[in-house]
């Protein structure tokens, strides 16, 4: 079967676009592969984060994932910092990939320009997201096109072990999911909808009320026609409501736009259906964060399955690279 792995990050909050844009697919995809999702903690200490709060954001990240209907005894859901493998592996990668690669990857360049400080692990985290897709023999790596490049490297510097030491790390292949929405913001229907925008009147997250869904959609930017159809270059704020109305609908953003004449309709329909969408997702959400021990334990039970896998892994890596091993 094919192994498919991917991961989320625990900073910001989750919103309809990464729902109806990649979290669905994920939830299709269990059926379909052996597949390993990740709250991929360690990623988020690039930046100075509050203990507290990452301890937090975690916890609920896993809850949201299993809310949103991955299914424990289908796929593999665990966090990162749980399998000590990954960082062991990391180190390996980072003495694999040249520092002209890591210098090329326009995530550092585009997060360095921005950041009063600058860690040297927001320099060297592509490595250590090879590492965790190594990890598994992942063949597959479900991605949008801003993580192309980090699939690219993991693919780089798993041929050049495996050139070296000889065969040890299975080639994984980026795919790209047509079936997810790609989801605009609200008021800047120009720029995706972000995490780090919790308070923007242009994000929808996942856990709001419904008539806070209903009056950021109802606010949301159009144009100055009346003309209901779905044309991204020419009706980039229409277009971005019909993504929504045929996303969370099962229908293309084509075939949402039938049978509507004015915006304040198409508007109401897009709410109600994100309100549907989102309402079973968000009881579910509440009924485990009132058990939070129960999602600690799931962890831990994908954790030790993640773990098996990883640890081959690691060893048949060690083993080739030569490291002595212990007595």
């Amino acid at each position: 079967m094919t192994r498919v792995f991917s991961g989320i990050k625990p900073t910001g909050n989750v919103h309809l676009g990464n729902v109806l844009g990649a979290l669905l697919q994920w939830v299709d995809d269990q059926h379909r592969a052996d597949s390993l999702y990740c709250v991929v903690d360690l990623h988020a200490l690039t930046v100075p984060q509050d203990p507290a709060e990452l301890r937090d954001t975690s916890l609920r990240l896993a809850q949201i994932l299993l809310a949103i209907g991955l299914d424990p005894e289908v796929c593999t859901l665990f966090v990162q910092s749980h399998v000590h493998e990954h960082s062991e592996l990391a180190w390996i990668m980072e003495c694999t990939a040249s520092f002209g690669e890591l210098s090329r990857m326009t995530q550092f360049k585009d997060k360095s320009d921005k950041a009063g400080f600058v860690s040297g692990g927001l320099f060297t985290y592509p490595a250590l997201m090879a590492a965790d897709i190594l990890l598994y023999d992942t063949d597959e790596v479900p991605v949008g096109d801003d993580q192309r490049q980090h699939v690219e490297l993991a693919r780089d510097v798993a041929e050049r072990f495996n050139s070296r030491y000889g065969p040890t790390f299975v080639i994984p292949q980026a795919t790209f999911p047509a079936a997810g929405a790609r989801v605009m913001d609200l008021q800047d229907p120009t720029s995706k909808m972000s995490k780090s925008a919790d308070g923007s009147p242009g994000t929808i997250l996942l856990l709001d009320e419904p008539k806070v869904i209903e009056k950021k959609l109802k606010r949301a930017v159009t144009d100055t026609e009346s003309e209901v159809r779905f044309d991204v270059a020419a009706k980039p704020g229409v277009s971005n409501l019909l993504s929504i109305l045929g996303a969370a609908t099962g229908r293309t953003p084509e075939q949402a736009a039938v049978g509507y004449t004015q915006y304040g309709p198409l508007k109401a329909d897009t709410a109600a259906a994100v309100i549907e969408r989102l309402s079973p997702i968000q009881a579910r959400f509440h009924e485990l964060a009132a058990d939070p021990a129960e999602t600690q334990r799931l962890l831990a039970v994908g954790a030790a399955k993640a773990t098996e896998l990883a640890a081959a892994t690691l060893s048949r890596a060690k083993t080739n690279l030569g490291l002595l091993p212990p007595g």
